[in-house]
């Protein structure tokens, strides 16, 4: 197969893409990613000579650059991981979570419609379900209920994809996934950010009482997940990925401050975000009984194998923060 993935070189893209040059070695991967402040060539620097890899620069909102990419280019199946993901970033300015989450995936089931392509995965987020309560779980069935410009640009591109496969029969699925972690995320995120604070002695600003809840997954487990969705989905459904890992936000604090021997006098509780969502959790049924995939990272490992890549990449560290 020849792959297209769009946003490659973020942090769930860039892991996708080791994954299936390392488990499909007849497989081709074409990147395209228009490389804004998250994502980053160095993200894949150890599989850039790859003969099977593949990057282009480009952006998905931009329709004339893909008219002619798939003019000249044929491809099997289209992955979507490009977006802006930053909640408190939409939150300031919701203008280009249109742009590029709405409109660039809009552009981008054109291109793909016409050029038929034979399956297409959209790779979303639980949080355009909204928010939970104390108790319950996200199924696929859960009315999509955005209360951030992040997670509505989300939904927005959803319903897209679903009126592409409702109207146009359009060979498209769905993916909803809990909060990654994992190697490569950009320190704007709670977990790299949380650790490279405390690994300088910096302050972590914890938001509000700390008690939110999110499902953690390693990213690795998502990518795995994606991975049977395109080989295995069925056309047209939604998968929930989840892994069955509840933490507030505080638990994790305490954990990474654990883990890197810093005292708790290091947690700074900050003014809330606005609009910020209780609690998520996702009940990943489907995936396991429709397509035999399960989580298989415990959360605590899986977090001080983060803690330990962060520890040991600060080449890295210099070279994705000193752009922004």
């Amino acid at each position: 197969m020849k792959l297209l993935v769009t946003g490659g070189a973020g942090f769930i893209g860039c892991n996708f893409i080791r994954l299936i040059l390392s488990k499909y070695p007849n497989y081709q991967v074409v990147n395209l990613d228009a490389l804004t402040y998250a994502g980053h060539p160095e993200n894949l620097a150890d599989i850039a000579n790859h003969p099977h890899y593949r990057f282009i620069k480009g952006d998905i909102t931009d329709a004339e650059f893909l008219a002619q990419l798939f003019a000249t280019e044929s491809f099997d199946a289209c992955l979507n991981f490009a977006a802006e993901s930053h909640v408190d970033r939409s939150i300031l300015d919701a203008n280009l979570f249109v742009k590029t989450n709405i409109l660039g995936t809009n552009l981008l089931l054109q291109a793909c419609r016409q050029a038929k392509i034979k399956r297409y995965i959209q790779v979303s987020t639980d949080e355009v379900y909204g928010s939970l309560g104390p108790e319950g779980l996200f199924t696929e069935e859960t009315p999509v209920s955005p209360n951030s410009p992040y997670s509505a640009s989300k939904a927005s591109a959803d319903l897209f994809v679903k009126a592409y496969f409702e109207t146009y029969q359009f060979p498209a699925m769905i993916t909803r996934c809990s909060n990654n972690y994992g190697p490569y995320q950009f320190p704007e995120k709670l977990i790299p950010l949380f650790i490279l604070n405390a690994m300088q002695g910096q302050s972590v600003p914890v938001y509000g009482d700390g008690l939110n809840v999110r499902d953690w997954i390693f990213v690795d487990d998502h990518c795995r997940a994606i991975d049977r969705v395109l080989h295995h989905g069925q056309l047209g459904e939604v998968y929930n990925i989840g892994g069955n890992n509840e933490r507030t936000n505080l638990e994790i604090t305490h954990h990474i401050l654990q883990q890197l021997d810093k005292p708790t006098s290091l947690i700074m509780h900050v003014t809330d975000r606005l609009g910020h969502d209780r609690r998520y959790a996702i009940d990943n049924a489907k995936i396991k009984r429709d397509l035999g995939w399960e989580p298989e990272v415990v959360f605590e490992e899986g977090l001080n194998q983060t803690i330990a890549w962060y520890r040991q990449n600060n080449a890295w560290i210099r070279q994705v923060t000193s752009k922004n």
